[in-house]
């Protein structure tokens, strides 16, 4: 029995070993920081134009429209070709992933999935518990969030304004990085996201419209 606790101990110490180091501060200072947050806080309409790249080459171009609730994290996704041909189309919330609409290479397994997390990585603040916060090697500000399964996300604030958001596995292994080049103040004006799978890929995502969206009130029968 010790050596199964043993085990499982090395092995949770292993997984947290592959994160990035975070430097505490003197108690006191730990306090005064506040953790960056370029999320969503209401329901808006944002229309990006996205650049696919792989190997270092633009592979393609679309125009993506998310409408995103933070209140009931549910997000409205599609994503239109520069003609104006609707690719894919989906929903996702508290009811699971409804997908209404995908046409190749779209409606490849688990794509959906894959997409709808990485808009909530971008947009929705992380959930999971505040584990750690202070400084990383680079000098920013950051704080960690675990929540098991999903792994840990962190968020890092640079001292030019630049956000990062880095999503790692539950063994501690990067799978994305998303990087707010507008900082808190414009945070969504351009997005790059990387994402480290088998086949490396990046999305570059500029603003062209952004609208709050306010639900009709519902009428008394």
């Amino acid at each position: 029995m010790k050596g199964l606790l043993f085990l499982i101990g090395s092995l949770l110490l292993v997984s947290c070993a592959a994160l990035p180091a975070i430097r505490p501060v003197a108690d006191l200072a730990e306090k005064n920081i506040i953790c960056p947050s370029p999320f969503l806080t209401g329901k808006i309409r944002l229309i990006h134009a996205i650049e696919v790249r792989a190997a270092g080459q633009v592979q393609t171009v679309m125009i993506g429209v998310t409408i995103t609730d933070p209140v009931t994290r549910t997000i409205s996704c599609a994503l239109m070709s520069a003609e104006g041909v609707a690719l894919f189309e989906a929903v996702s919330g508290p009811d699971g992933l409804k997908v209404s609409r995908a046409l190749p290479p779209f409606d490849a397994a688990d794509f959906a999935r894959k997409m709808m997390d990485d808009i909530e990585l971008i947009f929705l603040a992380p959930q999971g518990a505040l584990t750690e916060k202070g400084i990383s090697a680079t000098g920013e500000t950051v704080c960690r969030r675990h929540k098991e399964p999903d792994g840990w996300i962190d968020v890092l604030e640079g001292r030019d304004g630049a956000i990062n958001i880095n999503r790692y596995s539950e063994g501690g292994r990067l799978q994305r990085r998303v990087t707010l080049a507008g900082g808190l103040a414009n945070p969504y004006s351009t997005i790059d996201l990387q994402a480290l799978e088998r086949v490396d890929y990046s999305l570059m995502m500029t603003l062209i419209e952004s609208e709050t969206v306010r639900d009709e009130p519902q009428r008394k029968e």
